[in-house]
């Protein structure tokens, strides 16, 4: 990657595996890179605090690996040497949905990894510490941003450091990538500016997670397991994959009321309650290791700054701060990742101009918008056919339903169909594809048939 310095500093919100590829992305343009973390960090791939959904099931998704390992060249090598398992997706993932049990596994090219959420975050953070001009500080909580006197521009940070006193910090970028957005809320309102219209998904997930050995009689003919249940039927997912150090990760998904329990007992009456008994004949005499955990997921959000008139020079909202995905789907990392490749894309072309920074929050709103399109896109519409799910239906919902039962009935029986399709499950290829006019009549054709 060819950089051109742009800046003195810049500042990136957080430490987590969406500010960890931000602020490689930026450091080919920065002198020196800050990433202030109001957490302690292990030194070791090991659990946190200030991510209680790591101990759940994480997934990085072949257009996510590839972007890393394109901010990270020899970044998928690094996750096999410390302990990641490689994954043929088409292949070695046991596929389950109404009417596929399982849908055909072929060799589909998608190579991924299984890891936990520890370890993949502990190797970024490996290579982002080989880069001299990147500085993380621990245990600083940033509390609000600060604007130039006219508004036009953010100019610095103010958090609290390690030592508990206050600290006002200038910077020519500020990446907010801590996860919920409010730091640029807090100063769009403060600046009289309007924040930026916002899409709301109320799926109402609860998930349950539990680690086990992998027992020497497992199932040879796959290495992990995904399955859906119909939406009518309440909609539980489940999804069983393999960790360092001979592990099972085992999580259970439900609904509304649907919530998986956290006692073994009742966890495995859940697993035996799935559509399917792939799991539950998988994990029910396995040795379950530590206990199990339980975290909640309201909503999915979409916040769309794309469609702002103005927005202040020097800050960008970045990863869940504008956009943050239901984890049934195992989206966001991967799209925090392709998110980092464009931000350094979007870098390198505004370093030519005579000032960088005055248009790239718009630029990068523009094509952030183009590239979340399509997992959300993929996400939502499954998740709105569900009956208790809150949010406004696209007039067309039940055509578009129509089309990915069509689809993926095409799909099991062609298998440059199904390739096609997982590129774009793993985002590697845009939805639009989909859209082929040869490709629709034939999808309509079959799901004519049903």
């Amino acid at each position: 990657m060819k950089s051109t310095s742009i800046g003195r500093q810049a500042v990136v919100v957080g430490a987590g595996m969406g500010g960890l590829p931000a602020a490689r992305a930026v450091a080919d343009f920065f002198e020196r890179v800050l990433v202030l973390e109001r957490d302690t960090l292990p030194l070791d791939a090991s659990h946190r605090i200030g991510i209680p959904q790591g101990r759940h099931t994480h997934a990085l998704l072949a257009g996510g690996l590839r972007a890393l390992g394109d901010l990270f060249p020899g970044f998928e090598q690094d996750l096999v040497d410390a302990g990641a398992v490689p994954l043929e997706a088409g292949r070695d993932l046991r596929f389950e949905r109404p009417g596929y049990d399982p849908f055909p596994r072929r060799d589909l090219g998608l190579g991924v990894c299984a890891m936990s959420r520890p370890l993949i975050e502990s190797t970024v953070r490996q290579r982002v510490n080989r880069y001299d001009n990147i500085v993380i500080r621990e245990r600083c909580r940033v509390q609000d941003l600060v604007a130039s006197p006219d508004g036009g521009t953010v100019t610095a940070v103010r958090f609290e450091n390690s030592e508990g006193r206050s600290e006002t910090l200038s910077a020519d970028l500020i990446v907010e990538a801590s996860g919920r957005g409010y730091l640029v809320n807090g100063v769009l309102e403060s600046l009289g500016r309007p924040r930026p219209e916002e899409t709301t998904i109320g799926v109402d997930i609860t998930y349950a997670t539990a680690i086990f050995t992998i027992p020497d009689d497992a199932p040879s003919d796959w290495k992990a397991v995904l399955t859906f249940d119909a939406p009518e039927k309440g909609g539980a997912v489940a999804v069983l994959a393999p960790l360092e150090r001979n592990r099972w990760i085992v999580t259970l998904i439900g609904r509304h009321d649907e919530k998986p329990p956290g006692d073994r007992d009742g966890f495995l009456a859940y697993a035996q309650g799935l559509r399917t008994p792939t799991i539950y004949s998988a994990i029910r005499k396995a040795e379950q290791l530590g206990e199990i955990v339980r975290f909640g997921f309201p909503a999915s959000f979409r916040r769309h700054f794309d469609r702002l008139e103005a927005f202040p020079r020097g800050l960008l909202p970045f990863g869940d701060s504008i956009c943050r995905f239901n984890p049934a789907y195992g989206q966001g990392m991967s799209v925090a990742a392709q998110e980092a490749r464009l931000l350094h894309e979007v870098l390198q072309r505004h370093a030519v101009e005579p000032e960088p920074l005055a248009g790239l929050a718009p630029a990068f709103f523009a094509e952030a918008a183009t590239l979340i399109e399509t997992p959300w896109a993929m996400a939502a519409v499954p998740d709105l056919a569900h009956p208790k799910t809150e949010g406004q239906r696209p007039e067309d919902l039940d055509q578009a339903l129509e089309f990915t039962e069509g689809l993926f009935r095409l799909a099991s029986q062609d298998a440059a169909v199904h390739k096609l399709l997982g590129e774009v499950l793993h985002l590697l290829k845009p939805q639009s594809v989909l859209r082929d006019p040869d490709l629709v009549e034939r999808v309509e054709a079959m799901a004519a048939q049903a």
